[in-house]
């Protein structure tokens, strides 16, 4: 059974000067952690670096210094789950419609995979399931062949626009993927 502690929106330190002690806890207690952008900071991500050991699948949020050394885009695959992270900012179509085109355009998974997408930006929680077009076709009835599960873990030190601290906790345990919402 492999943990992952799934957080964003750090938003250190401009708006808080530290992430709290129980997010601390959580991601030490993770085998591996995915954060979904806006770090702000490269003290930030180097703190972030710190408390995984290096076990960390990153990406660049919009406010995040250009300098930062993570991809836009990165993928993760454990067990059987292909995670696609991306932060979700953009100016074209909705937040949803963002997220949903990377997984798209990023995820290279058969119909046995577990496809989740992990994705920031607004500060809200989200998970929920949703489908889109198979750009290999479609199944052999006809149906949408993908279906992916989007998770927006919040700001895990409740950066506005939210009021409180929040992330995600996963399981993977032969193939099955099962979420945990915390909130502090």
């Amino acid at each position: 059974m492999t943990r992952i502690a799934i957080v964003s929106d750090t938003h250190v330190p401009t708006r808080e000067s530290d992430i709290p002690d129980w997010v601390v806890a959580e991601i030490e207690r993770a085998d591996h952690t995915i954060h979904a952008g806006d770090f702000e900071s490269i003290g930030a991500y180097e703190r972030m670096i710190d408390l995984t050991n290096g076990e960390l699948t990153a990406v660049l949020g919009n406010v995040d210094p250009a300098t930062l050394d993570v991809p836009r885009t990165a993928t993760l695959e454990v067990d059987g789950v292909t995670f696609v992270v991306t932060h979700g900012d953009g100016s074209s179509g909705s937040w949803r419609e963002r997220v949903v085109g990377t997984v798209r355009e990023k995820a290279d998974a058969d119909a046995d995979t577990t496809l989740v997408a992990v994705a920031g930006h607004t500060h809200q929680v989200v998970d929920t399931t949703d489908t889109f077009d198979d750009p290999h076709g479609a199944d052999d009835e006809g149906q949408p062949a993908s279906r992916v599960r989007l998770l927006n873990p919040g700001s895990a030190t409740g950066a506005a626009p939210t009021t409180f601290e929040t992330m995600f906790v996963a399981t993977v345990d032969d193939g099955t993927l099962s979420v945990e919402h915390r909130t502090g």
